[in-house]
């Protein structure tokens, strides 16, 4: 199956590939390895559309790990600003730093000093070593295992993460690396597009006579993705309505009694602001809370 389903996705992909500022050859000209570390941070468990802006905001003030260095912790959940998940933020300023430090700022190349950088999991490491700087290695993330799940083992529902999955995409990369970095991100973009969770689209599929699942009649099987909790209500909107709050305040500071004081459940903003002191998103002093110096 290797040479067949990279014959299928290569052209599928250049054909169909959404048009992403991440894909374009002038931003990785202008932005290097750094824009391809700074994309994918961004995009954990965040929609594209909310993204983009958000990275050309980003990287416009900061177009490179020196200049994101030289950032107060501050300045930097400030621009940030509702992306969610703000402690991506304060990671991506400690793989700055730590860049600068340990690799005179440049963007280092080998997945083993990327996984060393604060914030960067396996994902990250092997997509930066992937799609910056050309090298041959298995990207897996959620679409990518969805579409193996279903084209290669024939089921509708990929099982738990595991070390597995890399095993799995490696055998289907082909050998030359600029092929292999369109396999996997042909993968990864027929399942965010075309393979979906709730609704794939067979009849769009290049996949369709490969596809494992369709050649079994598409049983269903258990969906044993972890849930998301709901986000209205929790401890996560309470958290990030404390740090609104804080961008916003002349001087990012506020006295602690006025931040949040309408909250349904009091309980809970006080919660939600000793999780975020203890994760290092803010700091109080004097009766005051204040985002990060």
């Amino acid at each position: 199956m290797p040479d067949s389903f990279a014959a299928a996705l290569i052209p599928w992909y250049r054909a169909h590939a959404r048009d992403l500022p991440w894909r374009r050859g002038e931003y990785l000209e202008r932005y290097g390895p750094w824009g391809v570390l700074v994309s994918e941070f961004m995009l954990q468990q965040t929609p594209v559309n909310r993204v983009i802006p958000h990275l050309e905001a980003w990287l416009t003030r900061w177009p490179d790990p020196l200049a994101l260095a030289a950032a107060s912790p501050a300045e930097v959940l400030q621009q940030w600003a509702n992306l969610g998940y703000p402690r991506r933020a304060l990671w991506l300023h400690g793989a700055a730093i730590a860049i600068r430090d340990e690799h005179g700022g440049r963007t280092p190349r080998e997945v083993a000093a990327l996984l060393a950088l604060p914030g960067i999991g396996d994902y990250t490491a092997r997509a930066v070593a992937v799609f910056a700087f050309g090298d041959r290695h298995p990207v897996v993330d959620t679409n990518t295992r969805r579409v193996i799940a279903r084209a290669v083992h024939g089921v509708a529902q990929p099982a738990p993460p595991a070390r597995r999955d890399l095993d799995d995409m490696l055998t289907l990369l082909p050998d030359d690396p600029a092929d292999a970095a369109i396999v996997n991100a042909a993968t990864m973009e027929l399942g965010a597009t075309v393979c979906t969770a709730r609704t794939p689209d067979c009849a769009r599929c290049p996949l369709s006579g490969l596809c494992a699942w369709r050649a079994v009649g598409f049983p269903e099987s258990e969906d044993r993705r972890r849930r998301q909790a709901k986000y209205e209500g929790s401890d996560r909107q309470a958290r990030g309505g404390v740090l609104r709050a804080l961008r916003h305040a002349d001087g990012h500071r506020l006295p602690a009694e006025t931040v949040l004081p309408d909250w349904p459940d009091p309980a809970q903003r006080d919660r939600a602001i000793d999780s975020l002191i203890a994760d290092g998103l803010l700091e109080a002093s004097q009766g005051e809370l204040m985002l990060p110096r």
